[in-house]
């Protein structure tokens, strides 16, 4: 007839390999352990049997008439068994059925493998799972001492930074490019649209104005306006004189034009090197007036608004700002790679100088002591019958017998001593009753 699992030798080697019905597998260790258990049952059984042959052997000495003494090795041997009989009862009861009898509240373990598994659980969410259990332990730890003084070593820094920057690097190549430049996209779209720019941009251009700030910018358009005119008075004559009428004389328009562009050239620049030029006068109140606008009028507002949501909606501003993340990302990544990098070091500095306050500062390790222990309060309190499911879920997944047997093998040898002390303690405790009984004239 072919074997199954269940019955196949339990102390086999199959170190790796699960049992059936999602049970204990037995390793070498497990074997060994079982051989140990043979090995005591052995010898408390053979005990048992070395009583049982005193019995015989006394209750005959003692009707040949060897005399009185044979009652008393009788009465010992006699209790001796008793207890044997009844420890091997208790034993055995707990892990299958004495001799295979249906006997009630028998074969314990496998029997009520989940109700145990369920008590198990129970107990460890009520006595381990509890936020004053939780609390007291992680007070007692103190952590952030601990992880101060840790951090405090600069090898400890060191080895920190690399593992940051390992998971900062790791997390920026699983991230699809084309998934983050549409989120960044779309945020810094809807931030633009959400945010009128109409009054802060006509506050800071008063505030430019107000401080001169603009008159670099005038300097400058004068100064560009200037040269141009200088090296393409031609271009302007010919453009004064391309513009007149067809019936006026060429010298005239040539005249024209010549009389036109030296005007133009000095009026810019006289307004290149006079400060205070009327032209710039009007270019200032021409600011003033307009920044003054963009934070009053709501035409000038509504006009900026829209021109800000058409610039936005071309496609060459959403690709520049879509591609602004193809950057930032090869920034980050060099600079995680690059050991001597501005972000390493800083990073280096900040856990050094977090591991000195925590290691020292008394207010802090009382602050982060208690934002761990809240964290830590709050997953077991939360989670506390996840945590406890698991081992009344792993507990139910377990092969009865299998898991009957793993048990045996690892608490059995003790278990072997309790018959040996019940046969030795109803020995004397039966040698005692008899002696007792003896001699009181029993």
């Amino acid at each position: 007839m072919q074997r199954t699992n269940a019955d196949r030798a339990p102390d086999a080697p199959s170190a790796g390999r699960g049992a059936p019905g999602g049970g204990f597998g037995y390793s070498e260790a497990d074997a060994e352990k079982r051989r140990g258990v043979r090995r005591m049952k052995t010898f408390a059984t053979g005990l048992l049997l070395v009583v049982a042959l005193v019995y015989v052997l006394a209750k005959w000495a003692g009707s040949s008439g060897a005399g009185g003494w044979t009652g008393y090795v009788a009465a010992a041997a006699e209790a001796g068994m008793v207890g044997a009989l009844a420890d091997w009862f208790a034993v055995t009861a707990l892990f299958k059925r004495p001799l295979g009898l249906p006997i009630p509240h028998t074969a314990i373990i496998p029997t009520k493998k989940d109700q145990l598994g369920q008590s198990l659980g129970d107990f460890v969410g009520e006595n381990f799972l509890s936020s004053d259990v939780v609390r007291s332990r992680l007070r007692q730890v103190g952590i952030s001492a601990r992880l101060g003084g840790w951090l405090a070593d600069p090898k400890n820094a060191d080895r920190v930074t690399a593992e940051l920057s390992t998971a900062l690097r790791g997390a920026l190549t699983v991230l699809r490019d084309s998934d983050v430049q549409a989120v960044v996209g779309e945020a810094i779209t809807r931030r633009a649209d959400a945010q009128e720019i109409a009054p802060g941009i006509g506050a800071m251009l008063g505030r430019v104005v107000a401080e001169g700030g603009h008159r670099r910018v005038v300097d400058l358009v004068c100064g560009r306006a200037h040269d141009w005119l200088v090296e393409h008075g031609d271009s302007v004559m010919a453009a004064v004189s391309g513009g007149a009428p067809g019936w006026t004389p060429r010298f005239v328009d040539r005249r024209v034009g010549d009389r036109v562009y030296k005007e133009l050239l000095r009026f810019v620049t006289e307004m290149r090197d006079m400060p205070e030029h009327p032209a710039r006068g009007a270019v200032d109140r021409f600011l003033t007036d307009f920044a003054g606008d963009l934070q009053t009028d709501p035409e000038t507002r509504q006009k900026v608004e829209r021109l800000k949501s058409e610039v936005l909606g071309r496609g060459e501003v959403q690709d520049l700002i879509a591609s602004a993340w193809g950057s930032v990302r090869a920034m980050i990544v060099a600079a995680a790679e690059d050991e001597h990098s501005e972000l390493r070091l800083r990073v280096r500095a900040a856990l050094l100088s977090l591991g000195q306050r925590l290691a020292v500062d008394d207010r802090l390790q009382r602050k982060v002591d208690g934002w761990l222990e809240g964290a830590a309060v709050y997953v077991v309190t939360t989670y506390q019958g996840e945590i406890t499911s698991l081992i009344t879920d792993t507990v139910a997944g377990w092969d009865a017998t299998h898991t009957s047997k793993k048990i045996e093998a690892h608490i059995g040898r003790d278990l072997q001593f309790i018959r040996i002390n019940g046969t030795v303690v109803g020995a004397l405790a039966g040698l005692c009753i008899y002696s007792v009984s003896r001699a009181f004239g029993g």
